[in-house]
């Protein structure tokens, strides 16, 4: 199974780790998913996702009127 997020499809990337003297060895940086039940079914997710989906939705709030002052 690969390592990637199954609602945005983020996947790993690549890093460099330098030393002392400049040498570049590459690594591979994954990203942080977790399992979770979404609508029924089994997903892996990422965290970022997660903190999104859990977000209420915004409801816009009327503006006051500015009446002037007697």
């Amino acid at each position: 199974m690969a390592k990637k997020c199954d609602l945005c499809g983020r996947s790993a990337t690549k890093g460099a780790s330098r030393s002392h003297s400049k040498i570049k060895t590459l690594k591979r940086q994954n990203i942080n998913l977790q399992s979770r039940i979404v609508d029924g079914s089994k997903a892996r997710l990422c965290t970022s996702c997660l903190r999104t989906i859990n977000k209420p939705k915004r409801v816009k709030a009327k503006r006051k009127s500015k009446k002037p002052v007697k």
